[in-house]
């Protein structure tokens, strides 16, 4: 599977909302929106990263759009973040977006964090190098609950 990056289209926004109101992939992610279904919220949340001076990518395999990646924050405190339909789950897809992204933006370190239940998420984060650091616990809105996330960090 070939497996690009690419700016944001607006085109792309549809696809992204959709991908947001996926009940088995709101859950593994965890840390989401309120109300994922509010489209007027979601509209203005992308106004802004895109508008932003963060790198925000959409995920293309083999030409489709299958979700979306980017890294966000103040210098030496930026985090990574990806969305992957859930179609492409388990197919490499996440693991080559973010080996992309990480070849686009080669600034270090880099952050991410996963729920700690999400170990394909994680997995994909140690595949690109990521090593855990810390755990905390945060509120997860998809889950309506404290629930403990992992803290990764990408050195050198």
């Amino acid at each position: 599977m070939d497996v690009e990056l690419r700016a944001v289209h607006d085109s792309d926004l549809p696809v992204f909302f959709r991908q947001l109101n996926d009940p088995e992939a709101l859950h593994m992610a965890a840390f989401t929106p309120a109300d994922p279904s509010d489209r007027d919220a979601f509209d203005a949340h992308w106004a802004r990263i895109r508008s932003s001076a963060d790198v925000v990518r959409t995920v293309l395999a083999d030409g489709d759009v299958v979700g979306s990646a980017a890294v966000y924050g103040v210098p030496g405190e930026r985090e990574v973040t990806y969305w992957i339909d859930r179609a492409y789950w388990g197919k490499g897809v996440a693991t080559a977006a973010l080996r992309a992204l990480l070849t686009e933006v080669p600034e270090r370190p880099l952050y991410a964090r996963a729920a700690s239940d999400n170990a394909g998420s994680l997995r994909v984060l140690e595949k690109c190098g990521f090593r855990a650091v810390a755990s905390a616990g945060g509120f997860a809105q998809a889950r309506g609950a404290e629930i403990e996330e992992t803290v990764l960090i990408l050195e050198g």
